[in-house]
């Protein structure tokens, strides 16, 4: 019983944690359903406005258009740069010299970059290339992030080397060894790196806002800057696009959670 009494605080304050933690969701849930006047008044009730405002804001913004280039960019982003950032820790470390490791240092100085200093040269060469306003001048910076070149490369330090002798003395190729054995291998890996690519892709809004001059193309976090935008907000709207624009990441998290926590923690080791 004294035991069991030693473990209470420690209860009472996972519990108390995790109801902070989830109350932001809970509250955003209900908004969507009630009024504007509802929503600044606190209420934490779910209320019958829930067809209003969805068609309060299919009728004031493009809701299935943001949704559509929202998905394409983040679809597009994450295959790309899993592709391109898993090849290229897989090269750093299986074929690892010195050299390699100068170059893996320099890249991590590059996180410490912010991106607004590179901003500006980076419109300025898509604008010399003519892509200002295409999907791929949102796809592209994203596709190659010193994070992802390092998150590989450590997660390719736990793969047997006897492995890829083994399959070089029976004559695979070394694309053919990095798709039919590493790449197989390293699905929890690949799994932690899909959803911080695709979470961070989603709701990127600094330069698709600045690359996207059309509003045709614009994105969910876009669309939900233009509620936030006239004079007078709709906040049961405003509440129902931010839950909208929130869930295809919660599903995707919710999805790969697990194989998240293993790539993470085997990337660590």
């Amino acid at each position: 019983m004294t035991r069991r009494l030693r473990h209470v605080p420690g209860y009472v304050f996972l519990t108390v944690s995790a109801l902070l933690s989830v109350f932001p969701l809970y509250f955003m849930v209900v908004s969507a359903t009630n009024t504007s006047q509802d929503v600044l008044g606190s209420h934490l009730l779910p209320g019958t406005y829930l067809l209003e405002n969805f068609k309060a804001l299919t009728t004031s913004q493009p809701l299935a258009s943001a949704m559509w280039y929202s998905t394409v960019n983040a679809v597009a982003t994450t295959v790309l740069a899993l592709i391109v950032c898993s090849l290229a820790g897989y090269g750093f470390e299986v074929f690892h010299s010195p050299g390699k490791d100068r170059l893996m240092g320099f890249l991590l100085l590059a996180i410490m970059i912010p991106f607004a200093a590179t901003m500006i040269p980076l419109f300025q060469m898509f604008a010399n290339f003519k892509m200002i306003n295409t999907t791929a001048a949102v796809i592209l910076p994203a596709i190659a992030t010193p994070f992802l070149v390092l998150l590989f490369r450590q997660a390719s330090r736990s793969f047997p080397h006897e492995i890829l002798e083994a399959a070089r003395m029976d004559g695979l190729s070394e694309i053919g060894i990095f798709f039919r054995i590493f790449l197989p291998t390293m699905r929890s890996t690949y799994a932690a790196a899909a959803v911080i690519t695709f979470m961070a892709a989603w709701n990127n809004f600094l330069w698709p806002k600045v690359v996207l001059i059309n509003n045709a193309y614009q994105t969910m976090p876009m669309l939900i800057s233009n509620l936030r935008a006239g004079y007078v907000i709709d906040y049961g709207v405003l509440m129902l696009a931010v839950l909208l624009a929130s869930l295809p990441t919660m599903v995707l998290f919710l999805v790969l959670q697990r194989s998240f926590a293993e790539g993470i923690t085997g990337a660590i080791k």
